[in-house]
């Protein structure tokens, strides 16, 4: 075989590689980092049975699914919203269909935004069951409005429940597992923690702050290599995030009914986020194209990604104004005024 004939062998062997990869990429749920721990990884199922797992957010979307797949790991639960009637249903469930006995999940409400509660709430969870081994931050708010139309106190309220609320719960936390120099947080912000769009300016902002918090606290922990500080940012999933996300006046919602079968399935994020979790990877992106692009483009192309956003976000304003429904690249999902991440 000549060198020459062996030269173009290779180069295409390589092409074929390339183009495998890329094939792979558009058919990608999750970034590149994510997927391999998913393949060649460790499991949940082994990584955290016997765990003490609290979960804010817990009574619909996210958090609720996340309670549902922990009960069939053997799990502790404590599941933390402030809409008790539906903590109490997503603890019938997890008692019908998981591994768990009642003894094993413990109901307890909470308001992000009544920060004076959350140390006697973490006291309460260290009196249940001794320990925390993970902290679940998944409690929030979202927002769809023109920002130069938008109060001020959508923006406070904003802050207050996806910042100061969550920053304040960890803060809480933090201090047992500093002690037991291990433990684990896990913090659900949003590709518009990573990225920007249009129609949600304070909850960009919110979940910008989280992202630059929670980084800063994984550097400080440095000393403490047991203690995982966990971003996770996932795109659209199907939710109430729409329905419940907070207008110009704070004390609106929009209340639509928009169709949700081009998001992602909250089975399917959950999944993911526990992968996370077995393997502690410090970030990871959690979405369908072209939403996962969108946050390469971003991270790695960001003149192209201003030119895209420019013409994408026109036709979004647009659309807003008409009263025209519409499907962007939306936060992760979040319920009314602080607690189920939608």
């Amino acid at each position: 075989m000549s060198w020459n004939l062996l030269l173009w062998l290779l180069a295409l062997c390589a092409l074929l590689a390339l183009v495998v990869q890329l094939l792979r990429f558009l058919r990608a749920d999750g970034d590149l980092t994510l997927l391999w721990a998913e393949w060649q990884g460790r499991r949940p199922e082994w990584e955290l049975t016997d765990m003490v797992v609290w979960v804010t957010g817990a009574s619909s979307g996210i958090g609720e699914e996340l309670a549902y797949q922990l009960s069939k790991l053997g799990v502790s639960l404590v599941l933390s919203s402030r809409r008790v009637h539906e903590l109490e249903r997503v603890k019938r469930r997890c008692l019908e269909n998981g591994n768990l006995k009642g003894k094993d999940i413990l109901i307890l409400p909470l308001d992000l935004t009544n920060r004076s509660s959350h140390e006697m709430a973490t006291k309460a969870v260290l009196q249940e069951f001794g320990k925390i081994d993970i902290l679940v931050n998944n409690g929030g708010v979202s927002q769809r409005s023109l920002c130069v139309d938008t109060s001020l106190d959508v923006y406070k309220e904003l802050i207050e429940v996806n910042y100061l609320g969550t920053v304040s719960l960890t803060k809480c936390v933090l201090p047992h597992m500093i002690e037991r120099k291990q433990g684990k947080i896990v913090t659900v912000t949003s590709l518009l923690g990573v990225i920007s769009a249009p129609l949600s300016a304070g909850y960009c902002a919110s979940k910008h702050a989280l992202q630059g918090f929670f980084n800063t606290l994984r550097i400080e922990l440095a000393t403490y290599p047991g203690i995982i500080v966990s971003n996770i940012c996932p795109g659209p999933v199907q939710s109430n995030i729409v329905k419940n996300a907070l207008t110009e006046e704070v004390t609106k919602t929009t209340g639509s009914n928009a169709d949700q079968s081009h998001k992602m399935a909250a089975s399917r994020c959950v999944q993911l986020m526990l992968i996370s979790m077995a393997n502690d990877l410090k970030e990871v992106w959690i979405a369908d194209q072209p939403f996962l692009l969108m946050a390469y483009l971003w991270q790695y192309m960001p003149t192209w990604a201003w030119w895209i956003t420019d013409k994408l976000g026109k036709k979004r304003i647009e659309n807003f104004k008409n009263g025209v429904d519409l499907v962007y690249l939306s936060p992760v999902p979040t319920s009314v005024k602080a607690l189920p991440h939608y």
